[in-house]
């Protein structure tokens, strides 16, 4: 099958540029709603079936894969099975985290993440959180779902103003999400992430893909690469839930099914160079 085609002239460079020099070349991708398909418990979350192999593929071409998620590292390695692929770099909660080689590298969480580990629970009783709410403790941040309510998202935005003081005492930041709002530390996010491993590697073209508004950081730090000279293609692993994320890629694909067709057709003009 023919890869899909950009439909911005900065896309189709990027992809272009990303297609010709792989060896130079980072791709990076976002964990749930990319790579793996969301899922009621996040704890029970796994890659689309064919994801790992692509980006084993991509291994084997590519100077540098990686994952930036807002999990902590581990969890995404175990979870998606990543020792799979070759040198793969996984950057956790939004890069205050490194796993590479089998090795983590993070710095200690700030205070404010135990003092809403602490108050959190009381705060969902106090203000009446629906059924099917709960807490995911994720060591540096802590996030509230509601996809299990019977009314998703009203329960979020009846949660988020609660929320957002809690974090706001705190000294944390809110971080929005698919029926998710996490309260995590400040001075990271999936953008910042991304172009320091970008100039670490000194990457000559990036591919990102990301499904949430978590994401679209990491798709501004790529458009600040492009003004940097370093050409880059935004793709998005769409969902019904969240659109301001398609609206913003220069590639747009049917959630992680799209994103593992994709990947295979990329693969296949890796492995076969265009003349």
């Amino acid at each position: 099958m023919a890869l899909p085609s950009p439909r911005t002239d900065d896309g189709h460079h990027g992809l272009d540029a990303f297609r010709s020099s792989p060896d130079r070349a980072l791709a990076a991708f976002d964990f749930d709603g990319t790579l793996a398909p969301i899922v009621e418990d996040p704890r029970t979350s796994v890659p689309y079936p064919g994801i790992v192999p692509a980006l084993a593929g991509l291994a084997a071409h590519v100077g540098t894969v990686a994952v930036v998620t807002g999990r902590p590292a581990e969890t995404a390695v175990l979870l998606g099975g990543l020792t799979e692929v070759p040198d793969i770099v996984v950057l956790g909660h939004y890069g205050a985290e490194r796993w590479v080689g089998g090795r983590l590298i993070a710095a200690e969480p700030p205070p404010g993440v135990d003092m809403v580990r602490g108050q959190l629970p009381a705060l969902m009783d106090s203000v009446g959180a629906p059924e099917g709410t709960w807490i995911e403790d994720k060591g540096r941040s802590l996030a509230v779902h509601t996809r299990r309510a019977t009314a998703p998202d009203a329960a979020l935005e009846l949660l988020r103003p609660h929320l957002e003081r809690l974090a706001e005492r705190a000294g944390l930041l809110t971080e929005p999400g698919r029926m998710v709002i996490e309260l995590r530390p400040q001075g990271v996010d999936k953008g910042a992430a991304l172009a320091s491993l970008a100039h670490e590697s000194a990457a000559s073209s990036v591919l990102y893909a990301g499904d949430d508004l978590g994401d679209l950081p990491a798709f501004d730090a790529v458009s600040a690469l492009r003004e940097e000279g370093v050409p880059g293609v935004t793709v998005c692993s769409a969902s019904e839930e969240v659109t301001e994320v398609a609206s913003r890629a220069d590639l747009v694909v049917p959630g992680p099914a799209g994103l593992a067709e994709f990947l295979g057709d990329l693969l296949t003009t890796l492995r076969t160079p265009t003349p």
